[in-house]
Order: structure tokens, then C-alpha cells, then sequence
């Protein structure tokens, strides 16, 4: 049986430490080291096709290297998934009769570490099971303590480079995790025209009206005249600065 065989191969592999890097013995033997780090898969799911793909050749390209005599380091590991795992991990607590308020942060990061270790350890297992040629010895989580320093230090610097800025702006507000959501994390649907629809987060018999299209006015200083805008998301008007309008529109 090929599993069978597989598996006895990579445990022999491992117990070897055959894909261990020590920095020690790198600098000692002056070899030319080839660092890479696995684009951490979510800790939300299992691999899928592209995964194994991706894993298939990186693993060529780091057994290459250790062909030709370098320092090879392929570092392993997993991505905590924002928002993805939180709204998991909030599904079970909810089983439970208690949400992330009930438990206060310290505890709740406790339990998606425990998610994190039964559901992560699964991925690392498919890992193995493909054949991928890391240092487990320096597996590792994106909520690692190390790697969340690293993160802040990262975000400090381009901010005092002027690369990236705080500002006021218009969000993604999620009703139900009470929280900011980026762009890719919004699924959208299309309406038809004015429907009612129930919001999580808020009361379970409750509906609100979407697609409406509605229309407010604008007064202009120092005249009676007023600009009409009609939107449908009316809450944006709050964020409103200015009114562009066509300078050779003929209304005004």
C-alpha cells in the first residue's frame, strides 16, 4: 500500500532531521543558504488542489537546492484567518449558550487557540502526507507572539515612512461580529428593488428595508436653491464632504 510505505518514509525523513536548518552550522560551513516560508494556509479548512500544486513546487525547488549543496530552509505553517476563524469559532461557542463578550479577550484568544491546534494540526498532517520537505522544528501560527511583534514593527515603519496612513473612512460594518471587514470578506446581493431583509446581530424577528432608492436635499449656502442626490445607501450621507456635479450640466 503506497500510504502505508509514504508514511513510514517521511517519518524517517523527519526523526533525521534531514530538513532542519540550523543556523549554527549554516554560518560555520559557509554554505549558501535558500530560505523560503509556505504561504500559510488557512486554519479554517483543509488543502485543497491548489495547495497541493503550490507545495508540489516548492518542494522541487527546495530538494533542488539541497541537491546542489546549499543551506535550505522551508519554513511551515499556518494562517490564523481573521475574521473567517473568529466567525467559526463564535458558531461553537454559540452551541455552547455563550458568545466572545461572555468570555472577554484573553479567554477567547485561548479558544481559538485550542481550534487552532485541533484543526491546524490536521493541515500539517496533509502537509506531511504530500511530501513537503519543511523544518517542522520552526513551524509556526500568525498569531505567534514573535510574528505579531514582527507585524507591528512592520506596520510602525511604513507608517513613519509615510507609506500607509490612519484616516477617517467609510467601512464594511459587520452587524454581527461588531467589527470592521475588509472588501474581500463582503458577499453581495443583488436586489431586484426594495426588499426586507433580517440583519445579524439584531433582533431575531426584526426586518430592515434594502434597495430603496431614496432622494434628500443639499441647500446651497447663501441661496435658496437645494441639490437632490438620490442613493441608496442612505447612511453614506454622513460621510459626505462635497457635491461634485458636471460643470456643463446645464441644471446648474
Amino acid at each position: 500500500h503506497a500510504g502505508t510505505v509514504e508514511s513510514a518514509w517521511y517519518a524517517w525523513w523527519e526523526k533525521s532531521g534531514f530538513f532542519h536548518a540550523d543556523a549554527a552550522e549554516v554560518l560555520a560551513s559557509g554554505k549558501k543558504p535558500f530560505v523560503i516560508v509556505l504561504p500559510p494556509p488557512n486554519v479554517t479548512g483543509s488543502l485543497h488542489l491548489g495547495h497541493g500544486l503550490t507545495t508540489a513546487v516548492q518542494d522541487t525547488i527546495v530538494r533542488w537546492r539541497r541537491m546542489r549543496g546549499e543551506a535550505v530552509l522551508w519554513v511551515p505553517g499556518v494562517d490564523h484567518a481573521g475574521i473567517a476563524t473568529q466567525a467559526v469559532v463564535e458558531k461553537m461557542l454559540a452551541k455552547q449558550g455563550v458568545s466572545r463578550r461572555d468570555l472577554g479577550r484573553e479567554e477567547f484568544v485561548r479558544r481559538v487557540w485550542e481550534w487552532k491546534t485541533e484543526y491546524g494540526g490536521r493541515i500539517t498532517q496533509q502537509l506531511r502526507s504530500l511530501g513537503g520537505s519543511m523544518d517542522w522544528q520552526r513551524e509556526c501560527f500568525t498569531l505567534d507572539a514573535n510574528l505579531s511583534r514582527a507585524v507591528t514593527e512592520a506596520f510602525v515603519r511604513m507608517f513613519e515612512a509615510g507609506i500607509i496612513r490612519r484616516d477617517t473612512r467609510l467601512v464594511n460594518w459587520s452587524p454581527a461580529l461588531k467589527t470592521a471587514i475588509s472588501d474581500i470578506e463582503v458577499d453581495y446581493e443583488e436586489l431586484e428593488g426594495i426588499t426586507r431583509l433580517k440583519v445579524p446581530g439584531h433582533p431575531a424577528g426584526k426586518e430592515y428595508m434594502f434597495g430603496a432608492l431614496i432622494s434628500f436635499a443639499y441647500a446651497i449656502a447663501g441661496s435658496d436653491d437645494e441639490i437632490v442626490v438620490s442613493t441608496t445607501r442612505l447612511e453614506t450621507m454622513l460621510g459626505d464632504t462635497a457635491v461634485c456635479i458636471h460643470p456643463l450640466d446645464p441644471r446648474y
